[in-house]
């Protein structure tokens, strides 16, 4: 595994680079890190992509503190990442909040975006636990992995308890970029929506908990672009790459094909 860097606004953002094909970026969300996508990312190199996982700022191997986590720098960085690996153009895929960034990212660059997946957006704002339960989850690293862990209504991956023992060790010292991501900032990412040109994607589990009606949020969030499609992802929580990775690839495949088409390659 090797770990590379850009400069960001003095700071650095780590990413981490598998396969060759048009370029995929993977953005994460709130507390986790690039290792999230490490089911989705080697389906998507054997269907002909060069995937780019990014670790977001504030996270992972990421520089640890920053003055601001706004989705419009999250963006930003995540366009510096593109640079960086030739301009693309790319296609930006954001998790959860991460989903945020990949619209400012699109709106303000389009020449290097060549679409964007949402998955898992919010559209408006998420169920609130009690708000001490609240406070502490996002102050407490242990805690913080707790919260995770319920994110999976379906099953977990069998490797979930490793993935989390790391995500909660990399969360020491760093909880202020994860109330950061999800702090309240304008503009929210449904008012650049409509800048979007590219083709958008929203991806969402049928099961997840973050929603009263997960396929309702999925098509408010498609209503916000001009050109956008949502799709559901059977029996899956907050984490669909996660937790249903085959069918999340397939529909990122059929995606893909229409924004940055791969010579010669599949996915089963």
């Amino acid at each position: 595994m090797t770990v590379s860097q850009v400069a960001r606004n003095g700071g650095t953002i780590a990413y981490e680079v598998h396969g060759a094909g048009p370029l995929v970026v993977l953005a994460h969300g709130m507390g986790e890190h690039r290792a999230t996508f490490r089911h989705l990312a080697p389906r998507l190199v054997a269907a002909g992509y060069r995937i780019a996982a990014v670790d977001v700022r504030g996270h992972g191997d990421s520089s640890p503190h920053w003055p601001t986590y706004a989705p419009a720098e999250v963006g930003g960085d995540l366009l510096a990442v593109v640079r960086e690996l030739g301009g693309g153009p790319a296609t930006l895929v954001g998790s959860s909040s991460g989903g945020a960034g990949v619209v400012f990212a699109a709106a303000d660059a389009p020449e290097l975006v060549n679409g964007i997946v949402q998955i898992s957006p919010f559209v408006g704002r998420p169920r609130k636990p009690n708000p001490l339960l609240r406070a502490a989850v996002l102050r407490s690293p242990r805690l913080f992995g707790w919260f995770h862990r319920t994110r999976f209504p379906g099953g977990r991956p069998a490797d979930d308890a490793a993935y989390r023992a790391e995500m909660v060790a990399r969360l020491r010292g760093r909880m202020a970029a994860v109330r950061g991501v999800i702090a309240p900032v304008d503009p929210h990412w449904t008012v650049r929506a409509r800048e979007v040109r590219q083709p958008v994607l929203v991806l969402m589990g049928t099961r997840d908990p973050d929603f009263p009606d997960p396929g309702a949020e999925a098509r408010a969030a498609r209503r916000r672009f001009a050109v956008a499609e949502a799709r559901m992802i059977a029996d899956s929580g907050h984490y669909p790459h996660a937790d249903q990775p085959d069918a999340t690839a397939a529909d990122l495949v059929e995606f893909l094909r229409v924004t940055a088409p791969a010579q010669g390659h599949d996915v089963d």
